[in-house]
């Protein structure tokens, strides 16, 4: 399937999303009212945490990279169909107003709406880099252009920080099981984030003990590259020479008799 395709079926799959929540039956509003804030939450966690692992180059081969990124790119996707059918459900419901669901603080900072707010901030921003990142080829020129990119796209870091403090805080109390995915969903990102910033000699130190751990490595995937120890096909090479004075097939350390 071509990229352009792709792209048109996720579109079309975020635009008929929300009226699930429209055409739904009232006990589907309600359980989506229940989960979709926390799936949210949860698929913006792995693209976040898979994003900081994608681009590592010691713990990861390359192909192991670029499953990461697809990983990536697929829960990025997901946050937005979950974000998308929340606010919703929201509005549907009547828990928000459209104009504190589309945006940030627009219905004030304070109170439930302040934290209302923080949701509303969150999807913005949410938006703002899953845009950034369907349009990374326009920006893969190298300098100021490429700088500008990880700039805007690092905005899923305070759109998760945002996310979290809204399910936490905004609507009703939540459950045990909810707070408990709040809470892995905050330790999945600063393990990603720790691994992220640690030197590279503490990384190999990392590899090695879980290299002994594992047994010993395997072979070298075929994505990642490989030093020969031959010369390449079609590269010259220099004949031996016969040393001076002597035959071709005389031993080493002999010696010219004079005459």
């Amino acid at each position: 399937m071509s990229r352009p395709m792709q792209g048109g079926l996720t579109v079309a799959a975020l635009v008929l999303i929300p009226l699930l929540a429209v055409a739904g039956s009232d006990g589907m509003r309600t359980a989506f009212d229940f989960t979709t804030g926390v799936l949210t939450l949860v698929s913006l966690t792995a693209a976040v945490a898979w994003g900081l692992l994608a681009t590592d180059r010691l713990f990861l081969s390359t192909r192991q990279r670029l499953v990461c990124q697809g990983i990536h790119r697929a829960a990025a996707v997901t946050s937005l169909g979950f974000l998308l059918l929340h606010g919703t459900v929201k509005v549907a419901l009547g828990h928000t107003g459209l104009l504190g669901a589309l945006i940030p603080f627009g219905t004030g900072v304070s109170g439930t709406a302040g934290l209302i707010g923080f949701g509303s901030l969150a999807g913005l921003l949410m938006i703002v880099t899953a845009a950034t990142g369907a349009t990374r080829s326009a920006f893969a020129t190298p300098g100021k252009i490429a700088g500008r990119w990880r700039a805007l796209h690092a905005l899923a870091y305070p759109a998760w920080c945002s996310a979290l403090v809204h399910g936490l805080y905004a609507g009703r109390q939540p459950a045990t099981w909810v707070v408990v995915m709040y809470m892995l969903c905050l330790l999945a990102v600063a393990v990603a984030l720790c691994l992220r910033l640690l030197p590279a000699p503490a990384k190999r130190l990392i590899i090695e003990l879980v290299t002994d751990l594992i047994g010993s490595a395997g072979p070298p995937s075929a994505s990642d590259p490989v030093v020969r120890s031959s010369p390449l096909p079609g590269a010259e090479t220099t004949p031996p020479q016969p040393r001076r004075g002597l035959p071709p097939d005389a031993p080493a350390g002999a010696t010219t008799t004079a005459t």
